[in-house]
């Protein structure tokens, strides 16, 4: 560690070039250890002279071209990503294994869902909504995104709700006009901000919770998520209002993405809205600098697997055949209703279990529930113990394992790769308890004396065969 403060530099057109200047030239010297800035940062003249750690937040807002900059900066940069709702082409680069993922799904406490209202514009509802705010001492923010006549909009809305103070804003006023203007919003002196979007992000205002959003129809999903999070940031009910021209008919696209914006309003629903995007918009060109689209040669499906399989034999993680693996065993294996009650959250963990392939992430699991949910039930516990079951079991080329009390068997593939020189061994581990099959299917057939204590039964099933595949699994793989 450094024995002297750390230097913090910032970059942005707010500095003077003097400033600036100044920032890059100790940058190439190393005596800046973080500096903050805009996209200016991956200018040309900017130069690190040991460049560890990059940090992106509202990675939405960045290109391809952008992130191609940042690869040629320097390799083996650690990089962390930061987003509500990542773009297509980022989200399936984690979902396929590329890049690793971390979702933060607990909202910050008292916060309540957004109400979301999609609808044509209405001018009596744009004035209700806007006197139900003032009425309870909020503001309001009012989206509308062309700057060469915001300011016709902004008498409209003086016009429509005369009580009511109106401002405008936008990213072609002077910085200390904009600065002026938000300054009062701030303060509570502006009751209706009309504004272009560049409140998407940034702003923290508690007092404002209505936002109405004009010719939501011309806008992206991750852009309206970001636009309808600059409301409902503080304990009071927020209401969003997404309005489209009266008999406007709205492309298929369009529909889609106001219908999803209208379905996730719980909290932190911005991974779920960027699922929707990927699914609306395709996953982009990982080769390439688009950021959305289909694979269309392919098919979308196949096209996955294919990238699954590659990313896997660039790690070194060897392919086993494609085939299906079940493991049923006379067990309690499932998640309690009395234990996640909301089926949606139910829904996701049964699918995370299932796809649970080592020890240590059934043990991060096992946090995970108990942190959660409370006490881990003995038949979550099962559940996460059979789901390792059938990795084992997969590696090991076995298609089938059931078992009861007192029998458990393990059906093999025909051309299972594995050591048959040390089935002998393995059959005199057992004794007489194993059995061996070699015709068609090879069946390994494992009997015992089960107990009579009803509660012991499904713990020796489970202590069995995990017994048995992990023999196996060091006999007739070697690993």
């Amino acid at each position: 560690m450094k024995d002297f403060p750390i230097r913090i530099d910032l970059m942005s057109r707010f500095r003077t070039p003097a400033q600036q200047k100044k920032t890059i030239e100790d940058l190439r010297k190393g005596q800046v250890d973080i500096v903050i800035g805009t996209h200016r940062v991956l200018s040309k003249d900017m130069k690190y002279k040991d460049l560890g750690l990059l940090i992106i937040d509202e990675e939405q807002r960045f290109g391809v071209t952008h992130k191609e900059k940042i690869k040629k900066m320097k390799e083996n940069v650690d990089v962390l990503t930061l987003t509500a709702t990542p773009i297509p082409r980022t989200l399936h680069m984690s979902l396929v294994g590329i890049r690793d993922m971390s979702v933060l799904e607990e909202a910050p406490n008292d916060r309540l869902p957004i109400q979301t209202y999609v609808m044509e514009y209405n001018e009596e509802m744009v004035r209700e909504a806007i006197v139900r705010e003032l009425s309870r001492g909020g503001q309001v923010y009012y989206v509308y995104n062309r700057v060469n006549n915001i300011a016709d909009v902004a008498a409209q809305i003086g016009e429509l709700v005369p009580e009511a103070t109106v401002a405008f804003a936008h990213g072609q006023m002077s910085e200390r006009e904009l600065e002026r203007i938000m300054y009062d919003f701030i303060n509570g002196e502006i009751d209706v901000l009309v504004a272009t979007t560049i409140i998407e992000t940034g702003l923290d205002i508690s007092n404002v919770n209505t936002i109405i959003i004009h010719d939501s129809d011309r806008m992206g999903l991750s852009q309206l998520y970001q636009l309808r999070g600059r409301v409902g940031r503080s304990s009071r009910t927020a209401y969003a209002f997404l309005m489209y021209k009266r008999d406007k008919m709205l492309k298929e696209v369009a529909e889609k993405r106001l219908a999803a914006i209208r379905e996730f309003t719980d909290l932190g629903s911005g991974f779920k809205i960027a699922m929707k995007d990927l699914e609306i918009r395709g996953a982009g060109n990982l080769l390439g600098e688009r950021q959305h689209g289909h694979m269309e040669a392919v098919g979308y499906d196949l096209y996955c697997k294919m990238l699954n399989e590659a990313v896997k034999n660039l790690k070194g993680v060897q392919e086993v055949l494609d085939f299906s693996t079940t493991v049923e065993l006379d067990v309690d294996a499932f998640i309690p209703p009395t234990y996640i009650v909301n089926e949606q959250q139910k829904l996701d963990i049964y699918k995370r279990i299932a796809g649970v392939e080592t020890q240590a992430e059934s043990d991060e699991m096992m946090e995970e529930l108990l942190d959660r949910f409370g006490a881990v039930p003995k038949s979550v516990d099962n559940l996460l113990r059979i789901a390792l079951m059938r990795v084992k079991a997969h590696q090991l080329y076995i298609m089938e394992v059931k078992g009861r009390p007192g029998e458990i068997r393990f059906v093999y593939r025909p051309d299972a790769k594995v050591h048959g020189e040390n089935i002998p061994r393995l059959l005199d581990l057992y004794g007489s308890q194993l059995k061996f099959l070699p015709q068609g299917n090879p069946v390994f057939t494992y009997r015992y004396q089960n107990s009579s204590l009803v509660e012991k039964k499904a713990e020796e099933l489970l202590n069995y065969a995990q017994q048995l595949l992990e023999d196996m699994q060091r006999l007739l793989r070697g690993d």
